[in-house]
């Protein structure tokens, strides 16, 4: 049985000041909730505060990406030392946004990816298709290539993957249950057949994941969580995913 697991990615959002107001409101909330595990990966600049607060929580601190050196003239990067300084375990690593605005390829994702491991930093590879893809039943081919070039040459020791559909990100828009669990069932297959330890590995969901329709997504067999963006943002909404998620 794997254990679910719940990542919020608050992408370019929250203070510092509103980063503490979340993590004091949201803690009690899951308060000994230990069938779940629970990840925020907040802003660079908020890692600080989050790292503060969430020691000693049953909550996990990540980060939203990472570079691929160790360091160097990399202006506005932010390296596996630095993170893991911040007390954080995991980092997202592939996030469509990444390849979407700043033109990263699986060949970037990969070595990022084998930075990351590298260091001993847990990694939430995230692959998924557009909706052209999709409408062009494209769908498992592009999948196929986002694993086969994230994942050359790794072992999916510490590594969980995200499926998030792009047409399903920040649109309201959510892939039904059973379309989620078609891919997450492809993925599955796919890396029983190239890599080692395909039963174990979680595959989270992700695109427009809120309490509304959490405990559907986490009734497929192949769900083993969400990684959830704009829900995750506010206390009482990524509780009630968490808490959802709880209940498989």
């Amino acid at each position: 049985m794997r254990k679910p697991y719940i990542a919020a990615n608050w992408k370019m959002n929250m203070t510092n000041q509103e980063t503490e107001r979340f993590i004091n409101a949201f803690l009690p909330m899951v308060k000994g909730i230990t069938s779940v595990d629970i990840l925020i990966a907040p802003s660079f600049v908020s890692l600080g505060t989050a790292s503060r607060l969430l020691e000693s929580s049953n909550v996990i601190l990540g980060a939203q990406d990472v570079y691929f050196e160790e360091s160097g003239a990399y202006t506005g990067e932010i390296s596996p030392t630095m993170l893991l300084s911040a007390r954080c375990s995991c980092v997202i690593i592939g996030h469509s946004e990444r390849r979407q605005y700043f033109s990263e390829t699986d060949e970037i994702v990969n070595k990022k990816i084998k930075n990351a491991r590298k260091n001993n930093l847990e990694v939430i590879l995230c692959i998924g298709e557009s909706l052209e893809e999709r409408e062009a039943n494209r769908t498992f081919e592009v999948l196929d290539g986002q694993l086969s070039g994230s994942l050359k040459d790794l072992s999916l020791e510490g590594m969980t993957i995200a499926y998030e559909p792009i047409w399903a990100i920040g649109t309201g828009k959510t892939a039904s249950k059973e379309q989620a669990n078609e891919a997450h069932a492809y993925i599955r297959e796919w890396l029983r057949k190239n890599k080692e330890g395909a039963d174990s590995i979680r595959i989270q969901y992700g695109g427009s994941v809120k309490p509304e329709n959490i405990v559907d997504l986490m009734s497929q067999p192949d769900v083993d969580g969400a990684l959830v963006g704009g829900a995750s943002l506010k206390p009482d909404s990524f509780a009630g995913i968490v808490t959802g998620a709880a209940q498989k």
